[in-house]
């Protein structure tokens, strides 16, 4: 009977995204709801999981995607992602365009959410192809790759803080994992695939060209953008190597860890960003503070997408449902990785979003990861591989994509569809070479 409530529920799911069109979170709720039901789950306790499910997920998740977007946005608006993409031009020559392009997204990624960077940096790709006679597609998808690993794999981006949080990761670990996973998934993906893909001529449209190009000595210098948009990469990846080989009754363990914190790391940033690419420059507290007010109004629907997602997690639990569907799972002789994989893949194929994707997942695979052992840092990495698979028509960023380069059904399909299908490939083969050293 779980089994059947669950298929009902996730079909339910579907059809109210995709047939329906209703809002996400409205549609986790409806969810949750109605499989706590199917379940016989008292009336009152399927609200007190609900509450219990939205609590325990956005706690933690608020302060790390909103100080995150603060400094995305302060990245972007300052002009230091510009400087940054001139930078690395000018460092490795026209020949290597490409890989500086690459570089720029994956040093702007980290911090800044895909859709704020797709349409900041792909810009700039129109202006950088322009002045080097380059084919736009070769730049674009290194780039874009590069932006799609970061959104799939590294804290702070939504997915991966909030599967993160579902399965006890820690997120230092898999910030790190993430960056080992990702650097040869967008090499191949990105530069190695562009290779071979079939010739593609976009011509992108006059009003998707860059809104606002900074004049040269507009932009902050390159050590400063570099240093502000890295520095949270910096202290998390310094306190999680450093406190793994230091006692714990050091007397500076504890200050590590402290400064080492996700929170806490990005909180620095932000201060110091506000200094350095704000005040420094000219700019007034009012003014840095309107950035940061839109950053913030902008992952809104972001975060209570993810809430609803928690709240799905939580009738799983509560009800049972996850507890069964783990016994099922325990059964099969697949990796657990695998199985994750698989299954957010077939989520991501049917609702499009990697987001939803991710987070279905992980309320279905939740008891895999307690009782399997599986590293819960690689799991998080996993389904993040998995939900970037097979893009298409049902996908916003499709059309992001199709639009903004101007090209038909097919060239998207296989441009984007390809390179989105190269990073899960590649993303989980990743994981599965790097288990091995871990575990």
């Amino acid at each position: 009977m779980p089994l059947v409530v669950i298929s009902l529920g996730i079909l339910f799911l579907f059809l109210l995204i995709i047939v329906v069109r209703l809002n996400a979170f409205i549609a986790f709720i409806l969810v949750s709801i109605a499989i706590g039901m199917g379940q016989g789950m008292e009336l009152n306790a399927i609200v007190s999981s609900i509450e219990k499910g939205i609590g325990n997920t956005l706690g933690f998740l608020v302060m790390i995607l909103g100080l995150g977007a603060m400094l995305g946005k302060l990245v972007a608006e300052s002009g230091a992602a510009q400087k940054i993409t001139n930078g690395l031009i000018a460092l490795f020559g026209i020949k290597n365009t490409r890989t500086a392009v690459m570089l720029t997204g994956f040093i702007v990624g980290i911090t800044m959410f895909y859709s704020v960077g797709f349409v900041i940096l792909v810009p700039l790709v129109f202006t950088v192809a322009t002045a080097t006679g380059l084919s736009l597609i070769s730049i674009a998808l290194p780039m874009l790759a590069a932006l799609s690993v970061t959104h799939g794999f590294l804290p702070p981006h939504p997915a991966p803080s909030a599967l993160s949080v579902m399965f006890e990761a820690d997120l230092g670990k898999t910030l790190l994992y993430g960056i080992l996973v990702a650097i040869p998934a967008i090499l191949i993906s990105g530069p190695i695939l562009t290779r071979f893909i079939p010739k593609v001529e976009a011509k992108p449209l006059k009003e998707f060209m860059a809104s606002k190009v900074f004049e040269e000595e507009e932009l902050p210098s390159l050590t400063n953008s570099l240093i502000t948009a890295l520095l949270p990469v910096i202290l998390i990846g310094f306190s999680t190597l450093i406190s793994s080989v230091m006692a714990e009754d050091h007397f500076l363990y504890s200050l590590i860890k402290f400064i080492g914190n996700p929170v806490i790391a990005l909180l620095l940033t932000v201060l110091i960003g506000i200094y350095t690419l704000g005040i420094a420059r000219g700019n007034s507290m009012e003014g840095i503070m309107k950035i940061f007010g839109t950053a913030v109004s902008g992952i809104t629907m972001v975060l209570l997408i993810i809430s609803g997602a928690g709240s799905l997690k939580q009738i799983l639990i509560d009800s049972g449902v996850s507890n069964y569907i783990g016994s099922l799972l325990e059964i099969s002789s697949m990796s657990p990785l695998i199985i994750a994989w698989l299954i957010a893949t077939l989520i991501r194929f049917s609702v499009g979003s990697a987001t939803v994707a991710g987070l279905t997942t992980a309320g279905i695979v939740l008891p895999l990861v307690q009782s399997s052992g599986v590293s819960p840092e690689l799991m998080v990495l996993a389904i993040g591989s998995g939900s970037l698979m097979l893009s298409h028509v049902n996908d916003s960023g499709f059309w992001l994509f199709k639009e903004y380069f101007n090209l038909n059904i097919k060239e998207t399909l296989s441009t984007w569809t390809v390179m989105e299908t190269s990073i899960g490939i590649s993303g989980l083969l990743g994981v599965l070479i790097l288990e091995n050293f871990i575990s």
